[in-house]
């Protein structure tokens, strides 16, 4: 097959092509984005329980939810979220379950539960992550709530007709009503209660078909249109009549009001983007005068498929909004939370490493080749990528951080096969033979060591690519991209690379003067300098090796000491910065209107301090606005809670960090008074989830409360610890009505009393009916005034059968307590939570985390007997991606192992050789202590990858150390003679492996910062392998050969 594909005149050039153009036909297909998906597959079960508190909740939904799921399949973990009229329950699959199975399951098992209370709804089931956010549009404007609601609605659906454009959500909007609020004295006035008022509703106002008439000139139909669709219409309706023709009307009774079912979920914007920001939409936009106040806006969530590129679908978005800007100049339009500005400049940032690391490369190879000889042996890096490029979407993987750090790694190992290759052909036509003669013997004879070289880097990656975790999920694609990479490069290695040397040899006979100069200076170097230190090596072969492994003792002292701290992935700059406050259960709109107010001055503030230092004096903040009712931290909505957002100038502009930034707001905005929380941070949890989560389980609420607030205590002594924030809270004032003895003797009961009483005071929903194409819920209930007091529900009268009113003092008494305002569950146990994050410049988590598991936390166990405590989060992401880490290391060490035993015949001479890999783990470390990075998960990837690598240098010195003794020479002597040979091969192929990452390795850039420790484990971890090798080597081969553990293989 070599020799056919060399010696053809077009069959190699037809396949580069041939690969090539399939490599760019499937560019336009593969998706783009920031990291892969990480989030695990998960089902939640949500049931509305309109009134119940949370503890009915957790009776009623959770635990019958809970042994319903019992028996599924592939359940990983079971949690619920019990709050105030609602129950969820999240159902995560096991790693490597059936989904559809998954799925089925737990649709048969909530089908078959009959025994939810009957206030409640039907559940409803969905898979969660199935979409991505790519930007948000806020719409804003001076204009009535319910216009701004209906042109949202409009624009969503002018949007989703847009090509590229599939997902568009609105928030900021609760359900739109016809609210019937009732006056309890004009009811009282005329003997009525609320559900009479909704029964009468029901009775009059209709929209129904009453049959056909049979006239003479044809059908006609007959309907009744009595439908009230305005509050006029509604306040007309007649509630009583009598036989003198007096009515009572729902105007007599109340007023009817067109609002929304919620006060508290809405969104404002605070503060608008300037003209000269990239977000405008418009040279002119719409002036709000927001100095004076804030305005509504609608916020219009942008989302994604799994099968959608986010560049694409964000410039759909904003071509379309720059014309609707120019058509309805009255709505402000803004585009904040953009996810496309972040994915293509980090993918810029990449490109532009691997454009330099391929230039220092090709300079690398233009140092010990000629100029044809380097360019038809990096031709195989644009060859290999487009033949990577086909397969990528083959295989569901996108183009995203980690698989363009796979190809910056690339760009050095893979001209690792092209240098032996092209060394060897070179020889081979030294001797005389002709150009093509030469390629074929020339590759022929390295093949089986170039295949040895490729099996023993898969052998590490492939189990790299089964990494678990969420972690995992995001770093296993460097492996699994690099693997494409490497296989079609040996393909082209064998079949495309030999053709093109063996008709570029003939030109290149000639060497100029600058050749002569650097290949006499090299020889220099590898003969008074390389060989007399290896000799050394080899002569004080005891002391030298005791004296590396000393150092490498020394350099794992480093992070076992603290001197080198760890860090499970280094948290990257966002441009969105968010304010979430939680105040206490019960808190006005009001109360919480003010304390946005408060942080939105302490925004304007640090924008007016910090704005003259950022590049052209551009403001710093942009785009303010705050939702109302939705705090992520919390896992409550109500009027207490609140998330304000900054949009921010971007990350590669401003030259203020966004952990700094968090800190001038803090400091700026001043205590809050009253808070449960205010925590500031960006808006998003990756991969590692919360640098702090610690669970408290048990079944004792109080126990949990006290045993989170105790571990909470003792972590706000760590400076740099901030945000901690426990999920177990105490919740709204409760008021529980119990019966007075003798009251069944008046024909009340329970069901009575409580249907009455939810008309009263939660409202009842009468009907739905469509306006103009948009949904109105029709409800009745008491007004403001008539449910504000104790007063009022003691004055409220319950209508007996007979018609007759009776007060609610007079036949229940009302007890006062509190509940919780929200209770967790995890596989049927309750469960607190305390959140927190950690500032990486003041506190290390890991560090933190460990001080507490050996000096709080058996303590915290001997207090707290019956509590259970789980590190989750950072800690425990982290220790499952490291531990597959490891696992895959092993696996893979093993699989070398084996190749190399029968490969050499031996059991002892691998282990000599897979001494490079814990070589490159000296340089790994003091590679991180050199450049003041810390030790993350991806420097471990980086390390075991680079495993396949730098043992093959070890393979190439231990054949030619092999070859030399079948020949009789003495150990000594042929160990020194193996690093002299091999020199220039192993420094070749270990410059140019370091040099396609130099770039990266030396970014300053903070959006690299993730990737730059992987980066800089295999440059260091190659740097050091590569010196050592070529020294410990040949001292260690000759230390076994004077126990005679070598003799045999000599013998054979």
């Amino acid at each position: 097959m070599i020799a056919f594909f060399a010696r053809h005149p077009t069959a190699a050039n037809l396949l580069m092509g041939g690969i090539m153009v399939l490599g760019i036909m499937s560019i336009g297909g593969i998706r783009r984005e920031t990291f892969p998906d990480f989030q695990p597959r998960e089902v939640e079960i949500r049931v509305a329980y309109p009134g119940a508190t949370a503890t009915d909740v957790e009776d009623s939904i959770c635990q019958r939810i809970e042994d319903a799921i019992d028996g599924v399949r592939f359940v990983e973990e079971v949690r619920c979220d019990a709050r105030e009229n609602v129950g969820t329950v999240t159902v995560e699959m096991v790693e490597g379950g059936v989904w559809q199975a998954f799925k089925d399951e737990i649709d048969t098992a909530i089908g078959a539960i009959d025994d939810f209370p009957a206030e409640a709804e039907e559940p409803v089931v969905e898979e969660l992550h199935t979409t991505e956010d790519v930007l948000t549009v806020i719409a804003a404007g001076r204009m009535s709530p319910g216009d701004l609601k209906r042109y949202a609605e409009q624009l969503k659906d002018r949007l989703q007709e847009t090509a590229g454009i599939s997902l568009v959500e609105i928030e900021g909007f609760s359900d739109h009503q016809l609210r019937v609020e009732l006056s309890s004295e004009a009811l009282i006035q005329h003997d009525l209660s609320p559900a009479d008022v909704a029964a009468a509703i029901r009775r009059q106002s209709l929209d129904v078909p009453a049959g056909v008439l049979e006239a003479n000139e044809g059908e006609v139909l007959v309907r009744l249109a009595e439908e009230r669709q305005t509050p006029d219409e509604l306040g007309d309706l007649v509630v009583l009549g009598a036989d003198t023709g007096a009515e009572v009307r729902i105007r007599d009774l109340g007023h009817v009001v067109d609002a929304f079912e919620l006060d508290e979920d809405k969104t404002l914007l605070y503060l608008a983007a300037d003209t000269d920001h990239e977000h405008v939409l418009s040279d002119r936009p719409v002036e709000l005068d927001l100095e004076q106040g804030p305005v509504r806006a609608a916020v219009l969530k942008i989302k994604k498929t799994d099968s959608e590129d986010t560049l694409n679908v964000a410039a759909a978005v904003k071509e379309f909004l720059i014309t609707e800007q120019q058509e309805r100049p009255a709505v402000r339009l803004i585009v904040t939370q953009d996810q496309s500005t972040l994915v293509a400049g980090r993918l810029k940032l990449l490109v532009e490493n691997g454009i330099q690391g391929m230039l220092l490369v090709m300079a690398t190879m233009w140092l010990f080749f000629n100029f044809r000889l380097s360019f038809w042996v990096v031709a195989s890096l644009p060859v290999s990528f487009l033949g990577a490029f086909f397969l990528i979407p083959k295989l569901d993987l996108t183009i995203n951080m980690m698989s363009m750090v796979a190809l910056l790694i690339g760009t050095g190992i893979l001209m690792d096969d092209g240098i032996v290759i092209a060394e060897n052909i070179a020889s081979h036509r030294a001797k005389g033979k002709k150009p093509l003669q030469a390629a074929v013997d020339g590759v022929q004879e390295v093949a089986l060591g170039v295949l040895s070289s490729f099996l023993t880097t898969v052998c590490i990656l492939g189990p790299l690519a089964f990494l678990s975790g969420n972690i995992g999920r995001v770093l296993h694609v460097t492996p699994i991209i690099l693997a494409l990479v490497l296989t079609v490069s040996l393909i082209e290695a064998f079949m495309i690379l030999p053709s093109h040397l063996g008709h570029s040899l003939a030109a290149c006979e000639s060497r100029n003067r600058v050749r002569v100069a650097i290949d006499r200076g090299f020889d220099w170097v590898r003969e008074h300098i390389l060989g007399r230190c290896v000799d050394w090596a080899i002569r004080w072969r005891y002391l030298w090796t005791g004296t590396v492994a000393a150092a490498f003792l020394v350099a794992l002292s480093i992070p076992a000491g603290g001197l080198l701290k760890f860090q499970a992935i280094p948290e990257l700059d966002g441009d969105v910065a968010t304010a979430r406050v939680l105040m206490p259960e019960g808190t006005s709109l009001d109360e919480t209107e003010r304390v946005v107010a408060q942080l939105v001055a302490g925004l304007r503030q640090v924008d007016q301090q910090l704005t003259p230092e950022q590049p052209g004096q551009q403001p710093l903040v942009h785009t303010v606005y705050a939702r109302y009712s939705q705090n992520t931290d919390a896992f409550e909505a109500g009027p207490h809670v609140v998330t304000v957002y900054a949009d921010l100038l971007t990350a590669e502009k401003r030259n203020v960090r966004l952990e700094d930034f968090f800190e001038y707001w803090r400091q700026a905005a001043g205590p809050i008074p009253g808070a449960v929380a205010v925590n500031i941070s960006d808006p998003g949890v990756g991969p590692i989830g919360r640098n702090i989560e610690i669970r408290a389980l048990g079944h004792d609420l109080d126990q949990l409360s006290h045993a989170v607030t105790d571990i909470q205590s003792w972590l706000e002594r760590f400076d740099g610890v901030d945000n901690l924030t426990s999920d177990l809270r105490a919740g709204k004032r409760e008021f529980q009505i119990r019966f007075r003895p003798g009251v069944l003797g008046i024909d009340l009961d329970s069901q009575r009393m409580a249907s009455q009483l939810r008309a009263a005071f939660q409202g009842e929903e009468v009907d739905e009916i469509q306006v103009a194409g948009e949904s109105y819920e029709v409800t009745a209930r008491f007004d403001e005034a008539s449910q504000s007091s104790l007063s009022d529900l003691l004055d409220f009268r319950f209508t007996l059968p007979d018609g007759t009113q009776v007060p609610l003092a007079t036949v229940a008494s009302v007890l006062e307590t509190r509940g919780w305002a929200r209770i967790a569950r995890i596989d049927h146990l309750r469960a607190a939570t305390l959140r927190g994050d950690v500032d990486s410049r003041k506190a290390n988590t890991a560090a933190v985390l460990a001080e507490l598991k050996s000096d709080y936390l058996p303590e915290l166990i001997a207090k707290y007997p019956h509590v259970r405590f789980d590190l989750e989060g950072e800690a425990a992401e982290a220790s499952k991606t490291a531990s597959s880490i490891l696992r895959g290391m092993i696996i893979g060490s093993i699989g070398i192992f084996i190749l190399l035993s029968f490969q050499f015949r031996s059991y002892i001479e691998p282990l000599i050789v897979m001494v490079a890999i814990p070589l490159a783990l000296l340089g790994v470390i003091l590679g991180h202590v050199l450049l003041g990075y810390p030790l993350t998960l991806p420097s471990l990837l980086g390390y075991v990858s680079l495993a396949g690598v730098v043992v093959n240098d070890s393979i190439l010195l231990m054949l030619f150390l092999k070859q030399s003794r079948a020949e009789g020479i003495p150990a000594e002597v042929a160990a020194g003679q193996a690093s002299r040979d091999r020199f220039r091969a192993i420094l070749i192929t270990s410059l140019t492996t370091m040099a396609g990452l130099i770039p990266l390795t030396f970014e300053t850039s903070l959006q690299a910062i993730v990737l730059i420790p992987l980066a800089i484990s295999i440059v260091f971890g190659m740097l050091t392998s590569t010196m050592l090798v070529l020294f410990v080597i040949p001292a260690l081969y000759v230390m076994l050969n004077d126990f005679g553990l070598t003799e045999h293989v000599e013998q054979e």
